[in-house]
């Protein structure tokens, strides 16, 4: 199943919109209950969105851990 989610997990109080993903907290609760046109349709309108929250997440998420992890082994290797 399609998914935004980041693993970033926190709701800005402003916009009531998740600071990773751009979803709200109805949405991400019913999201297995979307069809997959409903969830495009939400998809779709997450880069707005996330261009309203009043601040970005602090934290790394899973994907740039990973991804800054595959970079250092890839150095190590050179």
């Amino acid at each position: 199943m399609e998914s935004p989610c980041i693993l970033v997990c926190s709701i800005d109080e402003q916009t009531g919109y998740c600071f990773g993903c751009g979803r709200t907290r109805d949405e991400i609760g019913a999201w297995t209950l979307y069809t997959p046109e409903e969830r495009r349709t939400i998809m779709d309108a997450l880069p707005a969105r996330l261009e309203t929250v009043e601040r970005k997440p602090r934290r790394e998420t899973r994907r740039q851990r990973m991804a800054r992890e595959r970079e250092d082994a890839a150095r190590s290797s050179e």
